[in-house]
């Protein structure tokens, strides 16, 4: 049971999901006096809180309990589940080949960028440090600098999830949620119409005719399947994920959504780290239920930041060592004198590599350069 269910009033349950508290099992180890304290409250009514979610959460368990035992899974069928997954293009085979075929769904993929330039002797020679845990689901952290493609990148594979099966795609929709404002729909539609373009040279893959298709999907079709929120505070970005289960119940065709960037409204205005911690892992974990429950990607976007050690040069997560084990996989952005690069520096089923791409005026590319473009570790 969710907390927007339990019986108490609009502005408790306001202040349990804005501290954080999402579910009846988050309030289950909290003493009432710590919950007053969070929630700037009376003990009393803390206290009354927690009995109320107590009562609510009786039938709740155990029915929960039967669902975990029932949905025992052997690790056969995982691995002919991981085998049978589809992904989303990056528009670049390059790019595509080191993640394994593209962004694949059922996973979760952070893309970030670093407010330092490195090159990519930097990358390679420096430790890349991120500590990541093991759930089944796998996150990626993409970092770079600023002008390296994020948010191109982010447009590229909401349009590309869009590209019909008779292609290869998914046909699917997207969720783009803005925390920056840096979403342009104008270079939404470049791209789209460069997407519908590139179609037709894939034709020796179909049975179908391409103009047929053609006709079914135009620019302003592949606009009208991206569903965009613009989000202007974390409490609105909290509210926006609790609400993406009842959304994506209604548009069960959408499968991935984008948040550009997820970190963004969580670097300023929070003195209680601890409270911080709590709201991002909550939000992490919705995320990865909802890209299990739904069978969509989800990419996250997020800034790398660099701190120095004695030994070394080291790229962390921005919000810290908490938020980073969240994830599993990471991927760096970076220059390589006048050509972007990414390199993935872990995953516990790709291997280290590097591959050069471009950002066009058609969307992400490969790169045009006549180097070798992917480089395995």
């Amino acid at each position: 049971m969710e907390i927007w269910r339990l019986p108490i009033s609009a502005s408790q349950r306001g202040k349990l999901i804005s501290a954080g508290y999402t579910s009846l099992s988050s309030l289950s180890s909290i003493s009432s006096s710590d919950l007053a304290r969070e929630l700037k409250v009376s003990e009393s009514e803390a206290m009354n809180i927690l009995n109320v979610a107590s009562h609510s959460r009786g039938p709740e368990t155990s029915n929960a309990s039967c669902s975990i035992v029932e949905g025992a899974q052997s690790a056969w069928d995982m691995l002919h589940d991981e085998e049978s997954l589809m992904h989303i293009t990056t528009s670049s085979a390059d790019l595509d080949n080191i993640l394994g075929g593209g962004i694949h769904c059922k996973e979760v993929t952070e893309i970030g960028w670093s407010s330092l330039s490195l090159i990519v002797n930097s990358v390679l020679k420096y430790k890349l440090t991120t500590a990541f845990g093991s759930e089944s689901i796998i996150f990626m952290l993409i970092g770079g600098v600023p002008g390296i493609g994020k948010t191109q990148l982010g447009i590229q594979i909401a349009v590309n999830v869009q590209i019909p099966n008779d292609f290869g795609g998914l046909g699917g929709k997207a969720v783009y949620i803005d925390t920056e404002g840096s979403f342009m729909v104008e270079r939404a539609f470049q791209i789209a119409e460069a997407c519908i373009e590139d179609m037709s040279e894939y034709n020796r893959f179909l049975r179908k005719d391409f103009q047929e298709c053609k006709i079914k999907m135009q620019p302003q079709d592949i606009l009208e399947n991206i569903f965009y929120f613009r989000i202007c505070s974390y409490t609105e970005q909290i509210a926006l994920i609790n609400y993406l289960d009842k959304f994506l119940s209604a548009h069960k065709d959408v499968k991935v959504i984008v948040v550009d960037s997820v970190t963004f409204h969580f670097r300023q205005d929070f003195d209680d780290m601890a409270l911080r911690t709590r709201v991002l892992s909550g939000m992490a974990l919705k995320l990865m239920n909802l890209a299990k429950r739904f069978s969509l990607a989800v990419v996250l976007l997020n800034q790398v930041t660099t701190k120095h050690t004695e030994a070394s040069l080291q790229l962390a997560l921005a919000l810290g060592d908490s938020w980073s084990h969240t994830c599993t996989n990471r991927i760096v952005l970076y220059w390589n004198g006048n050509e972007r690069y990414a390199y993935i520096d872990k995953s516990p089923s790709l291997r280290s590599a590097s591959a050069a791409y471009s950002v066009t005026a058609r969307g992400i590319r490969n790169s045009s350069s006549s180097c070798k473009r992917i480089k395995m570790m």
